[in-house]
């Protein structure tokens, strides 16, 4: 269930100046050809499109499974079915954020050995809270908009990633692309909302990925470039315990929500009020705060004293709570000589990870503080693909499975 995807590093945009990140050794200026597991790009987005803070009814992207694994064409390389390319424009335009998401960071993961992954509006409002500051609300397009995602790589430097898709075309990919200005545009202008400070910075990359359809002239292309970033939300040095609480925060609530432990993850995420910007007060909201801070804690007190009547598990040896759906497809698959009816998808949160997080579900400090053991939500996001599906891990703490069944 492998797909080509040739991948284009623009080495040219990469700023050369002092203090900045150089071209990483770990990629190849040009175009190169990479092959993408089509699970494992699934689970991907499946995660990515989860979002780091939620209230209500979860958010979790199970009918992709069911709608996505019919979009991609037969064939050696990365194209979408005829269907699914001729989707009416909202849809259309929904399959290429996700897919214009997940195809960048499933590249991404291995290249940059990358850890946890948090959204950048949530990293914003979490960090700010925390240090007292006032952030000026992201907004939902153009210039202001936050990055797609922060993501800090296994040896604790920072990254920021912005991510188009289009299935327009080349012409419209370097438009969403943007350009330097002034005024900046496109994903140049949405990168350059974060800074980290020496030693802690990382690549600053803009990422945009062309879906090609079958039987059309072209295939599918994915840009990475790096120009030069602008400050507007700086991370001090004395503040990178913020910026670890956010990132923490942000990858364990995903997992908790996708594992169906909702409640705990809205007291991840935001445990200081209704909202990651949520913080003490005074007068009747410092009130009201309390007040929902405990109700959250309590919800979250009671779904982990009740986890082991969750859906049980094992993978790699480790035990997992979570859940479990199977789904009948619309339509037969075949790969290779084998014909799948079914696909069973599995979320799951380790037995460890929860009986730590059940000692305290609720804590207001910077979380790796009270307890350490819970920053193993820091070590390496990363998937495996078998000949019927595919695993995806965030360290130890998390896990999920898509496997096709006859």
């Amino acid at each position: 269930m492998d797909r080509e995807l040739f991948v284009f590093v623009d080495e040219t945009t990469w700023p050369q100046a002092p203090g900045l990140p150089a071209f990483p050794a770990s990629f190849c200026a040009g175009v190169q050809s990479f092959d993408v597991n089509i699970p494992a790009l699934l689970l991907t987005i499946g995660y990515l499109t989860t979002p780091s803070h939620a209230s209500g009814v979860s958010l979790s992207e199970f009918w992709a499974w069911v709608r996505y694994l019919h979009a991609v064409a037969d064939g050696p390389d990365l194209r979408l079915t005829p269907a699914f390319f001729e989707l009416d424009a909202h849809q259309k335009t929904i399959l290429s954020d996700d897919f214009g998401m997940g195809a960048p960071i499933y590249w991404l993961m291995d290249r940059l050995q990358l850890g946890p992954i948090a959204d950048g509006r949530y990293f914003i409002d979490r960090v700010a809270a925390m240090v007292g500051a006032t952030a000026t609300k992201p907004k939902k397009r153009g210039p202001g908009k936050s990055p797609d995602f922060v993501a800090q790589d296994t040896s604790g430097i920072w990254h920021i990633i912005e991510c188009k898709g289009t299935q327009t075309g080349n012409g419209y990919r370097e438009q969403q692309l943007g350009a330097l200005g002034p005024p900046p545009t496109g994903a140049i202008a949405q990168k350059r909302t974060i800074t980290f400070p020496p030693g802690y910075s990382g690549q600053r990359l803009a990422c945009g990925l062309q879906i090609g359809v079958q039987g059309g002239a072209h295939g599918s292309s994915l840009k990475i470039i790096d120009p030069p970033g602008e400050e507007k939300f700086a991370v001090g040095e004395d503040e990178m315990i913020y910026a670890d609480d956010a990132i923490i925060r942000a990858a364990s609530a995903k997992s908790l929500r996708l594992a169906g432990f909702g409640a705990s993850s809205a007291a991840m995420s935001a445990p200081s009020g209704a909202t990651p910007r949520s913080r003490p007060t005074s007068g009747r909201y410092e009130r009201m705060r309390r007040e929902t801070v405990d109700e959250k804690k309590a919800r979250a007190e009671d779904e982990l004293k009740n986890r082991r009547d969750r859906a049980a598990f094992t993978a790699d040896k480790r035990r997992y709570l979570g859940r479990q759906m199977d789904f009948d497809l619309p339509a037969p698959i075949t790969v290779g000589k084998s014909t799948f009816r079914s696909v069973r998808v599995r979320y799951g949160v380790s037995l460890d990870f929860l009986g730590e997080l059940s000692k305290h579900p609720l804590v207001e400090d910077p979380i790796q503080e009270i307890d350490s053991d819970l920053a193993v939500a820091k070590e390496r996001t990363s998937t495996d693909a078998g000949g019927k599906g595919a695993r995806m891990h965030v360290g130890e703490a998390f896990v999920s499975e898509i496997n096709l069944r006859p």
